[in-house]
């Protein structure tokens, strides 16, 4: 696969998860009878457009296949349409402007499914348990978490008193946690076992620490159970990686080096690509709700804010005044417009080295 093939599969996958998350706007604005100017695929100048002349919505395709937009009577400005975004009850706003976010993770939830239930080549399964199959032995290792007390035929089932039941939550807790000993609970010959203080091999990437898995584990049947099961849990584990890795951003355990914007994220799914469909498919799914997540953050200008001043509306009764809140959310966009500009150059001096 040649570099113009990976950066145009790049652009469309992050096009289109960015497009999802409008028609989500779209869908349920249409469903509510709201007024609806113009659903762009694409941004940047026009090539074709047509307007509708049943519903008077412009449908415009856009030279940049960078997502797309929704324009609304009365989103941003009072009006004098009946129709408008403003005139709809809170409840209705809250779930038009709730439902590009849920789109998004649903859609990365379907990716999941689908990755889930691919079968590979060699046999084996996607569906990784927590159950110990062997160790990995490699010079490279100074020490192994074998010499700590785990053992063959264990089944790791707790972290640091966190529950895990599949892989995915295993490999992180110990990647998140491993940089220092952790304590485990395991599962061994039918009884509970402690044991405390238990040191992984670790590896630093991006000035960061992290504890490595130094071992293999068994996998799990693929069945409608198993896969729905799987795919649930890796998509909520997602979910609270992205949560925590906002956290862990602002405690200082992570420095902005360890943040990606569009320039790294296309980087990073051109990389998926090459990889394979499934590396690709768990990329789509983990930026994909990665997007939904942090659409929700309550932070003016985001999704996530604007649901703060309707929760407000609708506890109070009473409306924000729009040139308020739209002041609100002008600073919020310059504020985070100028941190986009700071991590896309970031990411472009990495990629050049």
């Amino acid at each position: 696969m040649n570099t113009l093939t990976t950066i145009l599969i790049a652009v469309l996958v992050f096009g289109f998860l960015i497009l999802i998350h409008e028609f989500g706007h779209f869908s349920f604005a249409r469903l509510f009878g709201v007024t609806v100017r113009e659903f762009s695929i694409g941004m940047g100048p026009k090539l074709v457009w047509y307007d509708s002349k049943k519903s008077g919505i412009r449908y415009t395709l856009a030279a940049l296949p960078l997502g797309g937009f929704v324009s609304m009577a009365g989103e941003d400005e009072e009006s004098d349409d009946p129709n408008s975004f403003d005139k709809k009850p809170a409840w209705k706003r809250f779930i038009i402007t709730a439902a590009g976010a849920a789109v998004n993770i649903l859609a990365g939830l379907l990716a999941m499914i689908i990755l889930c239930s691919i079968v590979p080549k060699d046999g084996t399964t996607p569906l990784g348990s927590t159950e110990i199959h062997s160790f990995i032995e490699s010079e490279e290792l100074s020490h192994s978490s074998e010499d700590y007390g785990l053992r063959v035929g264990d089944t790791v089932t707790r972290v640091n008193g966190k529950r895990v039941t599949i892989l995915d939550e295993l490999s992180y807790e110990i990647m998140r946690n491993g940089n220092k000993p952790i304590d485990l609970e395991v599962l061994r010959d039918g009884e509970t076992v402690a044991l405390k203080g238990v040191v992984f091999p670790t590896s630093v990437e991006q000035e960061q620490t992290f504890g490595m898995m130094d071992f293999r584990v068994w996998g799990e049947k693929q069945t409608f159970g198993s896969v729905l099961s799987h795919s649930l849990k890796k998509s909520v584990l997602i979910v609270r990686m992205c949560w925590e890795s906002l956290f862990d951003l602002i405690t200082g355990r992570y420095t902005l080096a360890a943040v990606s914007g569009p320039v790294g994220i296309s980087s990073a799914i051109g990389d998926a690509a090459r990889a394979g469909v499934s590396t690709l498919l768990y990329m789509v799914a983990l930026i994909s709700i990665n997007l939904g997540v942090m659409n929700l953050l309550p932070l003016p200008a985001l999704d996530g804010g604007r649901l703060i001043c309707l929760l407000i509306e609708m506890i109070t009764r009473k409306k924000i005044p729009a040139k308020i809140e739209s002041f609100i959310h002008g600073i919020g966009l310059i504020l985070l417009l100028g941190l986009s500009v700071v991590i896309m150059f970031k990411d472009i001096f990495q990629l050049l080295g």
